[in-house]
């Protein structure tokens, strides 16, 4: 069974763990050690939510993290819009991890009051399409290696 529930410092380890199976399956490289994660999704000031999915052994299966745009992010995204990432260990793909944790992450978007959600996926990266696009996500921008897919939350 997993559980979901707000992302902890502690849970900085088996994050890293899960960007580090990632990047071994599809070798994208990206920053995956312990640090980056406390600093980009635990302690990230600009942070709404960052939920993780935890198996009966406590060992973390995936997490979603939604943050506010600043004026200079890297993606470009509109200030203000929230911001998206999912990850999600290769061994839990198609238990519907993704989508559960986007129920905790629409819901406080939505007590945030934010709008708009950005996710800025690579365009070689089919699985990431794929999936926003299956939780209603729709492209808005394709520029520099990326797909900007945004959900527009109802007022």
């Amino acid at each position: 069974m997993i559980t979901y529930r707000d992302a902890i410092p502690t849970d900085a380890a088996g994050m890293s763990r899960v960007l580090q199976d990632i990047i071994t399956l599809t070798g994208r490289q990206r920053a995956s050690d312990e640090a980056f994660c406390l600093r980009s999704y635990i302690e990230n000031p600009a942070n709404v939510k960052c939920t993780v999915a935890v198996d009966e052994a406590g060992q973390v299966m995936g997490f979603q993290s939604l943050t506010i745009a600043g004026p200079d992010n890297a993606y470009g995204t509109p200030e203000g819009w929230g911001s998206i990432g999912t990850h999600v260990s290769p061994a839990a793909h198609g238990r519907g991890i993704g989508r559960t944790l986007f129920q905790h992450t629409r819901a406080a978007a939505e007590g945030a009051g934010v709008e708009q959600i950005d996710a800025s996926i690579g365009a070689d990266n089919p699985e990431g399409q794929g999936y926003y696009g299956a939780i209603g996500f729709a492209t808005w921008r394709e520029a520099n290696g990326r797909v900007q897919k945004v959900f527009r939350i109802a007022k």
